[in-house]
């Protein structure tokens, strides 16, 4: 069953809201945790039946004890070959147990194993085929967050907690059985005191979902400021205001702090009582006093009252595993949840019958996206960018230029109309074959943690070293890699904003895609480098169709085209004199820069 197909399972919608409530959370989350635990689940399964059997073996040594109680107290010569039977068995027990449940746990071991490679392969799988643009709207902490620490909260469930919690039932259930065929009244002797610790549980676990919700807000508000204050701490201690951004952080801290106290500081009373129900001095008494009794009334031999106090004994700890075996499985079915939603991320969808573009022209036609589905950011844009030429979009911000930009190769989808390269919709591109036709320069360059060499050659990992140094030397990098420690061979190298652009127009011109998307490409370029990254992107443009997102005017003035966009509408187009000489949009904006350059 795959994660789609689990979403009537999962839902997150509700009939009344969209917001599910804790208790329908937690059934999705279990819903979420059975579906990514089947790959393995026959294999845990054959690990609890060892386990149970493991269990029932750690029995064996207090029933060799009881029947050795009898042969010592029975009248007569002591039976030595009995003796050393018993013996035997109390061994043969103890390392049954040993020797089944060290192998369900390595069963389960290897099991969580396995099960991590498939989650991590599935990851890649689905990522690999989402929409760009999914990963400008997530933050990569999202993706390393799921493959690590979310897979890693499932080890304990898979390796551990099927094996021990088997155990943990198992064990006291069989010797509640061997209690209760000596004497019902030593069974429930045994378990006199679980009433009292389920009660106060039961009571100490009120509300505890909504309090896990507010704790998680109250840790995000803490995570906010702390984030907040990082990123602005150069503007805020410039402005002399590190006191106050201090004090946001001192506030959400306190706040967190003064919920939590009141939370905890009355449950950790009532678990130290509940806790006392089940701690092996308080079983052990009551059991001693309930044996006394019985013994005295004629009811057990004074062997099966040792054997039942010594049962007894045993239930605190199965009782305590079973407690943290539940909040390890929360922890497990939360992390579970937000592993599934990952998994159920739409993918783009493939065309059935792909085609492959026909030259590079490229069409905008009547184009309308939305990214909530109510507001649409582009309203009927339409657009042809000619093979060979440049088109630069401008516009004030938010007027939807990297927009439109981005469905150009295809990061997302419109939602009206179409866009076209050589006269096929991308759409109907297969998306690798998409890729060889559309790349992109982003504003925010990527560098792939390798060598610079490894950098460039991303977009074309087949290239030759000298294909790799002509690139580079046609976007202007050449020398500056050269004066690196190790040159094309610098693994984390220090790059400025310039620097880092040019290695991405580098990767650009190696790749040869005849049509590029150049979003902001000299927003991080200091003024030194910044005719260097013209010079390069000079060099790209020959022979392709280039789309140009510039927020500089200056740096598009010999653009064929420039369109102006405003409010996700086309308002004007022409040739820098061209638009000059209308006085509209573009020459407000035009002058309105050339005021903030003086």
């Amino acid at each position: 069953m795959t994660a789609t197909e689990l979403a009537p399972e999962v839902d997150i919608a509700t009939r009344h809201s969209g917001e599910p409530s804790a208790g329908e959370r937690a059934k999705q989350a279990a819903a979420a945790l059975k579906e990514l635990r089947r790959p393995v689940i026959w294999r845990i399964r054959f690990a609890m039946v060892l386990a149970a059997v493991g269990a029932l073996a750690s029995l064996v040594p207090f029933v060799a004890l009881a029947e050795l109680g009898t042969l010592l107290t029975a009248g007569g010569p002591l039976d030595r070959g009995a003796v050393i039977t018993v013996a035997w068995l109390v061994v043969a027990g103890l390392g049954a147990r040993g020797l089944l449940i060290g192998v369900a746990l390595t069963v389960t071991h290897f099991a969580d194993v396995d099960l991590q490679a498939i989650l991590r392969r599935r990851i890649v799988r689905r990522l690999s085929g989402v929409p760009l643009g999914w990963f400008s709207e997530n933050s990569s902490g999202t993706v390393r967050k799921a493959a690590q620490n979310d897979i890693a909260d499932l080890h304990h469930l898979v390796a551990h907690h099927s094996v021990e919690m088997t155990a943990a039932v198992v064990l006291p259930l069989g010797g509640l059985g061997y209690l209760v065929w000596l004497d019902w009244r030593l069974a429930l002797l045994a378990v006199v005191t679980l009433p009292f610790y389920g009660a106060a549980y039961a009571w100490m676990m009120r509300g505890y979902q909504e309090k896990m919700a507010l704790m998680n807000a109250a840790m995000g508000r803490i995570s906010s400021a702390v984030v907040e204050f990082v990123t602005g701490i150069s503007v805020v201690k410039a402005f002399g205001r590190a006191r106050r951004a201090h004090e946001t952080y001192h506030r959400a801290a306190g706040e967190f702090g003064r919920f939590y106290a009141d939370w905890v500081r009355p449950m950790l009373r009532l678990e130290a009582i509940s806790s006392m129900f089940v701690s092996a001095p308080v079983v052990g008494l009551v059991s001693l006093l309930g044996v006394l009794w019985f013994t005295d009334a004629g009811w057990v031999t004074p062997v099966e009252a040792m054997t039942g106090v010594l049962v007894a004994m045993v239930l605190p700890t199965t009782v305590m595993a079973l407690g943290f075996g539940g909040e390890e499985r929360r922890t497990a079915a939360t992390a579970a949840l937000r592993l599934h939603e990952l998994l159920g991320t739409p993918s783009l969808p493939v065309p059935a019958n792909p085609r492959t573009p026909e030259g590079n022209r490229v069409e905008f036609d009547d184009v309308r996206f939305s990214y909530d589905g109510d507001t649409d950011v582009l309203k009927g844009v339409s657009l042809e960018l000619r093979p060979g030429t440049v088109t630069a979009l401008v516009g004030p911000s938010g007027s939807g230029k990297s927009t439109l930009a981005t469905l150009l190769p295809r990061f997302f989808d419109v939602a009206g109309g179409a866009v076209r390269i050589g006269g096929v919709d991308v759409r109907d591109i297969e998306p690798g074959e998409l890729y060889r036709w559309v790349g992109f320069v982003l504003q925010d360059v990527a560098l792939v943690h390798g060598s610079i060499a490894d950098n460039i050659r991303l977009g074309r990992p087949e290239a030759t070293d000298d294909d790799v140094r002509a690139a580079a030397t046609a976007a202007q990098i050449h020398h500056r890699i050269l004066d690196l420690p190790e040159g094309y061979g610098t693994v984390g190298a220090q790059l400025s904003g310039g620097e880092a652009q040019r290695v991405a127009i580098a990767r650009a011109l190696l790749a040869d895609t005849p049509v590029l998307v150049l979003d902001e490409a000299t927003a991080h370029a200091d003024p030194e480098s910044e005719a260097a990254v013209q010079d390069a992107l000079s060099e790209l443009a020959r022979g392709r169709t280039l789309l140009v997102i510039a927020h500089r005017l200056s740096t598009i003035t010999a653009a064929d085209r420039i369109v102006v966009l405003d409010g996700g509408t086309v308002t004007e187009q022409g040739t820098h004199t061209e638009l000059l000489t209308r006085d509209g949009a573009y020459a407000r904006l035009w002058a309105a820069q050339a005021s903030e350059g003086k």
